[in-house]
């Protein structure tokens, strides 16, 4: 996936939240004053790059989504633990579980994850063992 922009994610999430907008919808579900110039050229750009595309309705055109948030979001956090936390899984969500204030749920979902995780890792070495 390449690369997004702020703005261009800013556009994104209008698309992933909607389903499809036409240019004047994403332009009013913007937090930033932007002209409708700018956000038609941002949703050029996104056609452009196979993230997102648009069909005729009536006079205007409604953009949609190719790319899902999540695979999104697979390759944006992979990015951000390889450039920032220098690849290391562990300091990235160190920072994330330290900075952000969890709820009581979330933290038995984390605690869940990783012991699904460790259970993983212990069961090839109980095979070789028996």
């Amino acid at each position: 996936m390449s690369t997004l922009t702020r703005r261009e994610m800013d556009i994104m999430a209008v698309l992933w939240d909607q389903g499809s907008a036409t240019v004047a919808e994403v332009r009013d579900r913007l937090d930033d004053d932007l002209a409708y110039n700018t956000v038609l050229t941002i949703l050029r750009i996104l056609e452009r790059k196979g993230l997102a595309g648009r069909q005729k309705h009536g006079r205007a055109h409604r953009y949609r989504p190719l790319l899902g948030r999540a695979e999104a979001g697979r390759s944006i956090l992979g990015r951000l633990r390889d450039k920032v936390f220098c690849g290391s899984a562990e300091l990235l969500m160190t920072q994330l579980v330290t900075e952000e204030q969890l709820s009581p749920d979330a933290v038995k979902r984390l605690r869940w994850l990783l012991n699904q995780q460790l259970a993983a890792e212990d069961r090839p070495e109980q095979e070789e063992e028996e």
